[in-house]
């Protein structure tokens, strides 16, 4: 069996250098974003990498206003989860956007977050 052409490590890592990547299914097209060991539609392992161009919008958000401890104080905050124009959605922390702007259809753009050494998802608004 052939791996996958990328790991949850090298997928956060391509994120730390502001690249938002994902696999698409060799046999089937099925786009899968973060990587995952078998295709959900045809369950083969035939993943070729793909760039996204981190462009999306708001298909639904929520404000954290009690965050765990780790986030306490960054609270209040947004997360969303952002329909890429690829056509997978991801979940990420919106980042120098005011809660009242917020907007299911906003307009956003993909941009790391890292903290204390680790990386994760955000948007900002276009």
């Amino acid at each position: 069996m052939a791996e996958p052409a990328i790991h949850l490590r090298d997928f956060f890592e391509q994120a730390r250098g502001g690249r938002l990547t994902a696999i698409r299914c060799g046999r089937c097209g099925e786009l899968a974003m973060p990587p995952r060991e078998f295709c959900a539609s045809c369950h083969e392992r035939a993943w070729q990498p793909v760039e996204l161009s981190g462009d999306g919008t708001i298909a639904s958000f929520t404000i954290i206003r009690v965050a765990p401890a780790r986030h306490a104080a960054d609270a209040p905050y947004g997360v969303a989860v952002v329909a890429l124009k690829e056509g997978v959605s991801v979940m990420g922390r919106m980042i120098d956007v005011p809660l009242e702007r917020l907007s299911i259809g906003l307009p956003v753009r993909f941009r790391p977050i890292i903290r204390d050494g680790e990386t994760a998802l955000g948007f900002v608004a276009v």
